[in-house]
């Protein structure tokens, strides 16, 4: 229930009277005139006869990063609250964060300032409480956050779209609303105003709300919300985006650190390994001892070269960019939230690789970056180093076309290459449609493989269906990998914790791994193991071996395509590596020593794979009338060679 003198509106109310307050700060010059204006305005909506207010939270949802659930009219009274109408999944909510963050340093709740973030679903899957705690730990969520599973606030106050902001008076009055992303300036000057405002007339309490963090109570542990994975075919190494704990990680196949890169803290700085810094990386390829990475939170392509140990940026100014066709030098083009990278060609060049392939999530497109000089379908050539648009008109749909320009993804987050016909595509993982696409590498053309909807516009087609093309449903997959051996697609059907394959030919796909269930249940068998929103894939050992980075259960599980078995790959690092972050350290084991009566037993030789699993018995034959007598220790230790 609202408190009694008020009137529950929903943000229609507002319209009007900020309307003409954002006409008239177009007009304004100074900042003073500004301030002066929104000032004005806030006099105007406190003197209303009657305030617009929210409703009460209702009792009963789900907080984070608090001790207890917040009342609107007890705890948050005297406090200018801003509201984050926000769903986890949702790229331009991630936009957002940055400025969020950047107002709790400027105030604080001391200051009068509180913020609130409301989840507002747009999957089943995460409307899970346990979904949305991964998500406030990923991303670093500090305030209130309650689980508006099913919507009543959206619906009470009329918010039509992700991200929505609404700015609340001391009395949890109705003063702005910002819809979008995009708004950074306007945000900070409408809560410096209010916040002044209503200080002036002694309306602003400084107490505390009490605050208890999630990930204050976690473990250390090896890795943190791993996004992406890809294997180096030269060596076996495998890359990892250790995402939560901003790094790269290279690791030999038996899961030993080779190299750490970046973390444990989010920062942006090139130079040596041991100085550079990464936040939020995503997607990773590797060839010839070199790393790209799409360094997702920054905004940026980074190059790491494992013999130099250094890294630099490739593409990217550190911002987020608007720019929606490109085609300028790689260090000087704006780029906005690459998710994941693949190597390739553009389809008419003999020479392999000499393109960098991005899902550019932030703006709903395909980008390229140029690795040597080179043509693109339709394009003239274009010198080394330039990044631009491939495919992706930039709005958010599902839009197939012939003409790459004119075709729409929605949030693309996997991409991998099958450069060998008849397929010469790039397939698409296409998060927010919840489908998969294919990109054509000889003209751009853009078609549906399987998942959605034929309405371009309805991005709201997902489920959890085996099936054929448009009959199949996937729930926000993130991930996708070819397997050239087989000529099949592995698809990370991440809110439906599930590993899909695809025949593209027949565009059937089914469950080949997960039974749906996020517990992490310890299992050998596709048809019983358990994934918790994975988000990446590779294939490896000659296509024997699909790594899959299992991202809220913070490992790489190893899926081992022929004996059908699935394991968890260790993470451990050397005494030579150098290890930022929390990583879980066994004490070492001294080898016991024994008489040198004791028997030892030396088994024949066995070659083993990463993520097969192997079976010792030990039998014990005692002479007859004999026993082992209780409290008298007694050992035997097993010692492989070559580990």
């Amino acid at each position: 229930m609202a408190a009694s003198g008020v009137r529950s509106c929903g943000l229609s109310g507002l319209l009007p009277a900020q309307t003409s307050l954002e006409y008239a700060l177009l007009d304004a010059v100074t900042q003073r005139e500004k301030d002066d204006l929104v000032y004005q305005y806030l006099q105007k909506v406190d003197g209303w006869e009657q305030d617009l207010s929210v409703p009460e939270f209702p009792e009963g949802l789900e907080w984070l990063n608090t001790e207890e659930p917040i009342s609107v009219y007890k705890d948050l009274r005297g406090k200018v609250v801003i509201l984050d109408f926000f769903s986890y999944c949702c790229i331009n909510c991630i936009h957002l964060l940055p400025d969020l963050h950047e107002l709790e340093h400027t105030y604080s709740d001391k200051d009068g300032l509180l913020i609130v973030g409301v989840h507002s679903a747009k999957f089943p899957n995460e409307k899970v409480l346990d979904n949305i705690t991964s998500a406030v730990l990923r991303y670093n969520i500090t305030h209130p956050v309650v689980n508006d599973a099913d919507a009543s606030l959206w619906q009470d106050l009329e918010v039509s779209c992700w991200p929505t902001l609404v700015i609340l008076g001391p009395r949890g009055n109705m003063l702005f609303s910002l819809i979008g992303e995009g708004h950074k300036e306007k945000l900070f000057l409408y809560t410096s105003i209010a916040l002044k405002y209503y200080k002036d007339r002694g309306q602003i309490r400084d107490n505390k709300i009490g605050i208890k963090l999630y990930k204050d109570s976690l473990p250390p542990s090896p890795l943190l919300f791993p996004g992406k994975v890809t294997v180096d075919h030269a060596t076996n190494r495998l890359v990892i985006a250790d995402t939560g704990h901003h790094r790269i990680l290279v690791i030999w196949k038996n899961g030993q650190i080779q190299y750490s890169i970046g973390g444990p803290n989010p920062g942006r700085k090139d130079g040596l390994f041991s100085e550079s810094t990464f936040n939020s990386p995503q997607g990773v390829a590797m060839m010839d001892n070199v790393i790209y990475v799409a360094d997702t939170e920054n905004h940026l392509i980074r190059k790491i070269d494992l013999e130099a140990e250094r890294v630099s940026t490739v593409a990217g100014i550190g911002v987020q960019g608007t720019d929606k066709e490109g085609g300028a030098k790689g260090e000087q083009q704006p780029i906005c939230s690459p998710w994941d990278v693949a190597f390739g060609t553009s389809g008419s060049e003999v020479k392999r690789n000499n393109i960098l392939w991005i899902a550019m999530a932030g703006i709903h497109q395909i980008w390229a970056l140029l690795l040597d000089s080179s043509k693109l379908p339709k394009k003239n050539e274009l010198k080394k180093g330039t990044c631009l648009r491939f495919a992706g008109s930039g709005n958010e749909e599902n839009r197939n076309n012939a003409y790459p320009h004119k075709a729409g993804f929605a949030q693309p987050s996997g991409l991998s290459l099958a450069s060998e016909d008849p397929w010469n595509c790039l397939f698409v993982a296409d998060s927010e449609s919840s489908t998969v696409r294919t990109v054509s590498l000889k003209d751009g053309a853009v078609k549906h493989l399987i998942g959605g909807e034929r309405d371009p516009m309805n991005l709201f087609a997902f489920g959890d269906v085996d099936g054929v093309g448009i009959d199949a449903k996937l729930q926000h997959p993130l991930g996708v990998a070819w397997d050239k051996k087989r000529n099949l697609l592995y698809v990370a059907d991440s809110y439906n914790h599930k590993i899909k394959v695809v025949d593209p030919k027949t565009k059937n796909c089914t469950t080949l791994a997960g039974t749906g269930n996020t517990n992490n249940v310890t299992s050998s068998s596709f048809t019983e193991s358990t994934f918790n929103e994975p988000g990446g894939l590779c294939v490896g050992e000659n296509g024997r071996l699909l790594y899959v980075a299992d991202t809220n259960n913070h490992q790489i599980k190893v899926m081992d395509l022929e004996t059908k078995t699935i394991s968890v790959l260790p993470v451990f690092k050397s005494e030579n590596a150098v290890v930022d972050g929390p990583l879980r350290l066994e004490k070492p084991k001294s080898v016991p020593k024994l008489p040198k009566s004791a028997p030892s037993i030396r088994l024949s030789p066995v070659t083993v794979c990463p993520g097969q699993t192997l079976q010792f018995k030990l039998g014990l034959d005692l002479p007859s009338g004999t026993k082992l007598t209780d409290g008298v220790p007694s050992c035997w230790f097993l010692t492989a060679e070559e580990y």
